[in-house]
């Protein structure tokens, strides 16, 4: 999908579709992210450092089960 640039002040905007937005789940002032990808970039609603940050969580978790359960009591 081809997508334009815009001069908006002394910015420029890429402009993109509603329903590509709505796929999205991104709204009119939300944020989204730009990932350097080899060869190219991802636009994304995700925050990449933060999947990379649960997924450590995740396995800490993992790890330390039975303790996280016994200081949750």
């Amino acid at each position: 999908m081809k997508l334009k640039l815009r001069k908006v002040g002394n910015s420029v905007a890429l402009i993109v579709p509603k329903h590509v937005r709505e796929n999205m789940g991104v709204a009119e002032g939300g944020s989204v992210y730009l990932t350097e990808m080899p060869g190219g970039y991802k636009i994304s609603p995700y925050d990449p450092e933060f999947s990379q940050q649960m997924e450590l969580a995740r396995k800490v978790q993992s790890k330390h089960r039975d303790a996280l359960h016994e200081l949750a009591k």
